[in-house]
């Protein structure tokens, strides 16, 4: 049997049978699903798969400084960026004011 990366589980059937209280039992827990005894998925509560996913872009965001720190390119000063993107904001709200 392969691993449980959950301390509840509950099989497919199980699952159709009575959705919301499979949910409600499990709290803030995750639940593995089982199909043939084997896990085929995960069921998350809201704020578990909000802190995976917050987590995830917190890694991305690391590896995105970590790779900018590699770019042998020269560093731009914030404020200038700020002002070109302020200036390129400016043109397209006027073009898209002209008739």
């Amino acid at each position: 049997m392969e691993q449980l990366l959950a301390s509840r589980s509950v099989s497919i059937t199980e699952l159709k049978r009575s959705p919301s209280t499979v949910i409600e039992q499990a709290g803030s827990e995750p639940v593995a699903v089982l199909n043939h005894n084997r896990p085929a998925a995960y069921l998350l509560p809201h704020a578990a798969y909000q802190q995976l996913l917050d987590r995830l872009r917190a890694a991305e965001i690391c590896v995105a400084i970590a790779t900018s720190r590699n770019d042998p390119r020269p560093a731009i000063a914030a404020d200038t960026v700020f002002a070109e993107l302020d200036a390129l904001i400016d043109e397209v709200e006027a073009e898209q004011k002209r008739p």
